[in-house]
């Protein structure tokens, strides 16, 4: 398995749909994902490329896009092994809740002051062989497109040392923009890109190596829905219309 600093182009993509993998990790994670596989299907008729590439062992760290709060879900669903994930600390206040994410192997960041804590835990559970999730934009798309990557994911590629995958999702930010309520179904796609060893890289290298690639494959996807433009404009529009509603609802109570 080649694991070069190759970037995908953006062009046809082979044909496919869900590879069901043997099912791993606890018995929780095991019942859930099958349960959200059965979900991602039916809703989003969820369909995944290049997912067979993925390393079968050892710690990866999975880059992606980041269109929805489907996004962890449907990745989770789509990956042949455990997912491990970064998530704000403010969900981690209730102790149900809490003890249910942290089963699916979430951890606590603060969106506010150093985040060294968790570029720690991140780097430490990579080594000890994890497969760990990180949307390098930092937050979820305004518009459906992908936002500029940060810096800080080069830190944890040179640090921990072990294959970066590079992943592209599209249709997610249709069927639930950022600002509204619940889902609708619609389309989702995922694209796996091949492992890449990146760590003798310098930073600027690494970040511009993984947004190329997850660009040029986000690319490849939009591509093949003709109507892709029209779709992503609506969801903003319904985006749009929900948050002016909750505005005028909260002005209405505040008179």
């Amino acid at each position: 398995m080649s694991m070069d600093p190759v970037v995908p182009a953006p062009g046809p993509l082979p044909g496919g749909g869900i590879h069901w993998h043997p099912a791993r990790g606890t018995p929780l994670f095991r019942i859930s994902q099958a349960f959200c596989r059965v979900g991602c299907s039916t809703l989003f008729d969820l369909k995944v490329f290049g997912s067979e590439t993925f390393p079968p062992d050892g710690g990866v760290l999975v880059v992606s896009n980041h269109q929805s709060l489907l996004d962890p879900v449907l990745i989770g669903v789509a990956m042949p092994r455990p997912l491990s994930y970064m998530a704000k600390s403010e969900l981690f206040t209730n102790p149900l809740f809490a003890a249910l994410i942290r089963a699916y192997g979430a951890f606590p960041v603060r969106q506010t002051g150093s985040a060294a804590g968790a570029i720690k835990e991140t780097i430490d559970r990579l080594r000890e062989g994890a497969a760990l999730n990180i949307f390098p934009e930092g937050t979820r798309t305004p518009a459906g497109g992908i936002r500029p990557f940060e810096k800080g994911t080069a830190l944890v590629v040179r640090k921990a040392k072990v294959p970066v995958v590079p992943v592209a999702v599209h249709g997610s930010f249709e069927a639930w923009p950022s600002g509204t309520k619940l889902p609708t179904p619609h389309p989702v796609r995922i694209q796996f890109g091949p492992p890449m060893l990146l760590h003798d890289q310098r930073p600027d290298v690494i970040t511009d190596t993984l947004e190329r690639s997850v660009r040029g494959m986000f690319d490849a996807l939009r591509a093949r829905d003709p109507h892709a433009e029209e779709k992503t404009a609506w969801a903003a529009a319904r985006r749009d219309r929900y948050v002016a509603e909750k505005k005028a609802a909260r002005e209405k109570r505040s008179r």
